[in-house]
């Protein structure tokens, strides 16, 4: 059975991919980094799968990309 999909937050994304926070949030904008979720009032995270996938192959990764592989 495979591993549900975690919910991580900023400092462990900053971790993994190397980036800045203002980066992070600038690449959100464009489109080319994959968007927060909300988990809370106050919060918020990503999906591991998303950030995966996006270290995997960072200049390739799109938002319309990775809607259609979630499907």
């Amino acid at each position: 059975m495979p591993e549900p999909d975690r919910i991580i937050r900023l400092t462990t994304v900053l971790a993994r991919t190397g980036l800045s926070r203002s980066t992070i949030y600038r690449k959100i904008a464009e489109g080319t980094f994959p968007a927060q979720i909300k988990i809370s009032v106050n919060g918020a995270g990503w999906r591991e799968s998303d950030i995966n996938r996006w270290v995997a192959d960072p200049v390739s990764w799109h938002t319309s990309a990775a809607r259609q592989n979630s499907d």
